[in-house]
């Protein structure tokens, strides 16, 4: 069984955290939830994050600050900036994606999140010729 991978999801709104949160688990990624950008970048310093899926608009540090401190920590982490308020962006952001909120559907997001995710772990690896040698031509 291949490990999980782990979102650290952030959310000032309890309700869209949970719905994101049961959402993301039941597709058997393992979900960190938080709703403030400062327990969430404690959160990321501990390691073991895949990916950040945050909301633009909250209190204090703010969703696109939170990925920039993200970014500055670790460039290679994938991250999605989401927006309620917001239908475009056009700031500049760090995100690897920005989505509004309520104009996609979800499985757009799971998407979005699977082709981020195999971006950063990179193509499969070939066979090694080690364990399948080309096989020998002869000259007759």
């Amino acid at each position: 069984m291949k490990p999980k991978r782990t979102i650290l999801c952030v959310d000032d709104n309890e309700q869209s955290l949970s719905i994101r949160k049961v959402m993301l688990e039941t597709r058997g990624y393992r979900v960190l939830a938080c709703t403030g950008s400062r327990e969430a970048l404690e959160h990321f310093k501990k390691g073991g994050v895949d990916l950040v899926l945050a909301d633009l608009m909250m209190p204090g540090l703010d969703g696109n600050k939170l990925i920039d401190e993200i970014k500055g920590l670790s460039p290679q982490t994938p991250a999605i900036l989401l927006s309620g308020k917001t239908k475009i962006y056009d700031r500049d952001t760090k995100a690897d994606v920005f989505l509004p909120k309520g104009t996609y559907p979800p499985v757009e997001l799971l998407e979005r999140i699977r082709v981020l995710l195999v971006r950063k772990r990179g193509p499969k690896r070939a066979p090694s010729l080690a364990t399948n040698p080309p096989a020998q031509i002869s000259a007759a």
